[in-house]
């Protein structure tokens, strides 16, 4: 507001008034004496008067010194009143133009930040997800018999490194790669081998996307699918019959899964192409990564066939060394913090940081309750503690919770997990009574579990009764059309889309699976032989002949 006041030069006016009252009176006085000087008849008053008139003259001097400095003093006022008396409408102007400014500057400052905040969040858990491989190769080479460790070490790397590849050249265009603009319902076909990640213009001058921040943690959740397989054809597979369906899996079995859910494809709820309104639900990939590597593995295991002498109770085929099983198990474990907290896909504002907070306690509960779950029934079956049967327990508390990490309470995460553990134990019991031979229950932990957690992400769901859903949303519900409050149905939406999402994993990645496993056992390029399997892969096809160097000798 402008205060309107008296002329600032008034005040300085009146303080010099009575300085000019005093000097007038005192020339009056003089111009009297001076008057009657015509008089002095004697030395003395004539001096006298010279003196006054001395006096006098001193006294015009600073009169005239007071009465500059005053005018000068009057004129910076003056002055400085003028650059007060802007208008209110010019002031607000200024007021606007220099806040928004401001306003404008703090916002592309907060969007850097958030930007990094969310840069550095999903790098550091896709590396996590990325060192998962090392849990999972320690895992199946503890599991199996020393004779094939190199082998089953060297079917890992090659997950990673062939998978990198296919998921840089085609596996990204199918899951998420959008060249003409629009998504599509199966699959996407745009930037395959990492084209239009980044913008350049006819000088050089790059302008860089977020795709590249996508494609590093996607890439790590495709390597894990590929390697779940590894585990379910351990110690019989031949490598390059392998490494054939390994380039199948990331290229195109994973990718095609990937889009239709994650990939806003025909699974996700939304569009008119989409299922329905609401979609499904699986937060961290239960049934998109865990479930299609564990049905893959079960295919893989039924067409390759048993190892040699697996159900004729002749040879021992127990794990040769539990200690690389409970170490990579604590891996996995770990790595499963940046598979559901990553999921997040942010680190940037509060509610993702309260949601990353109620997942990673979601994983801890469920894996917990699914090991001694697990070690409760081996110990009832066998009346032995079975340290074995309990890393797969936490590694199925773990799968089972993945889809639901995000929409799921705690209590609810330890009965997810508890069940986990009976439908895994059930799932590996049925799997030896059928005689199919899968060497570190790679189908009953991904595939048996993931299906499990991909239902039980709908079952318990807390969205208020059987008609909310909360889902995606977090910790708010699914709105309406209006988006004024929450959805009617979408329960019962979401449901129907994670049961069809079940479905559907089981048909793509099972039939594609057999699809490109079936003419590789015909042809004689998948199953290993019975002698190289009784000498060991190690000794038969690597250099040097066994993993372990050890001498034997006190």
């Amino acid at each position: 507001q402008i205060v309107r006041r008296p002329p600032p030069f008034a005040f300085a006016l009146a303080r010099a008034k009575p300085i000019v009252d005093k000097t007038i009176a005192r020339l009056a006085a003089l111009g009297a004496v001076a008057c009657g000087s015509a008089w002095a008849d004697s030395a003395e008053e004539k001096g006298a008067l010279r003196a006054q008139l001395a006096a006098f003259e001193v006294e015009l001097l600073r009169f005239k010194e007071h009465e500059r400095v005053l005018e000068d003093r009057v004129v910076d006022l003056e002055s400085a009143q003028r650059r007060l008396a802007y208008s209110a409408d010019e002031l607000k102007a200024w007021s606007i133009s220099n806040n928004t400014a401001g306003v404008a500057a703090n916002a592309a400052a907060l969007a850097d930040l958030a930007s990094a905040s969310d840069h550095t969040w999903l790098i550091l858990c896709g590396a996590m997800v990325m060192f998962m491989q090392a849990g999972f190769a320690m895992v199946e080479a503890g599991a199996c018999r020393s004779r094939n460790v190199q082998n089953i070490l060297m079917k890992n790397l090659s997950d990673v490194c062939v998978g990198t590849i296919c998921w840089w050249a085609v596996g990204w265009t199918l899951a998420y790669g959008i060249g003409s603009g629009e998504n599509n319902a199966f699959a996407n076909d745009g930037q395959a081998f990492g084209t239009s990640f980044t913008e350049v213009d006819k000088d050089g001058t790059f302008t860089p996307s977020n795709t590249m921040l996508a494609w590093f943690f996607q890439w790590a959740f495709c390597s894990a699918a590929a390697t779940i397989v590894s585990g379910g054809v351990a110690e019989r597979v031949q490598f390059p019959g392998y490494l054939l369906y390994t380039i199948f899996m990331t290229s195109w079995i994973y990718p095609v899964i990937v889009h239709w859910t994650w990939g806003y494809g025909w699974l996700s709820g939304g569009s008119d192409y989409q299922i329905n309104p609401t979609g499904f639900m699986d937060f961290a990939g239960s049934g998109i990564v865990h479930m299609t590597g564990g049905v893959g593995a079960l295919v893989g295991a039924a067409v390759v066939g048993p190892r040699t002498g697996r159900f004729d109770g002749v040879e021992n085929f127990d794990p040769h060394s539990l200690p690389l099983i409970v170490l990579g198990t604590f891996i996995l474990w770990f790595g499963w913090y940046g598979f559901n907290c990553g999921s997040t896909l942010g680190m940037a504002t509060a509610a993702k940081g309260t949601l990353a907070a109620q997942v990673a306690m979601n994983t801890t509960l469920a894996a917990a309750t699914g090991g001694l779950g697990v070690l409760v029934l081996r110990f009832a079956m066998l009346r032995k503690y079975d340290i074995g049967g309990m890393c797969n327990g936490i590694l199925a508390g773990l799968v089972s919770i993945t889809a639901g990490c995000g929409n799921v309470e705690g209590g609810s995460a330890v009965l997810i997990g508890l069940i986990g553990a009976f439908i895994y134990q059930g799932s590996s019991s049925l799997m030896q009574k059928i005689k199919i031979d899968d060497p570190i229950d790679a189908f009953s932990v991904h595939g048996a579990c993931g299906a499990w957690g991909v239902l039980a992400a709908a079952l318990f769901d807390w969205g208020t009764g059987v008609d909310y859903f909360n889902g995606w949303s977090g910790w708010g519900c699914v709105q309406n059309e209006a988006g004024d409050g929450c959805r009617s149905g979408a329960f019962g939406e979401a449901l129907g889309a994670n049961i069809l999402e079940i479905l559907m994993v089981l048909l793509w990645s099972g039939g594609m699976s057999a699809i490109i496993l079936v003419p590789l056992r015909v042809l004689r390029l998948l199953r290993a032989d019975d002698d190289t399997q009784e000498k060991g892969m190690d000794v038969v096809k690597h250099s040097p002949n066994k993993a372990y160097s050890m001498d034997q000798k006190a």
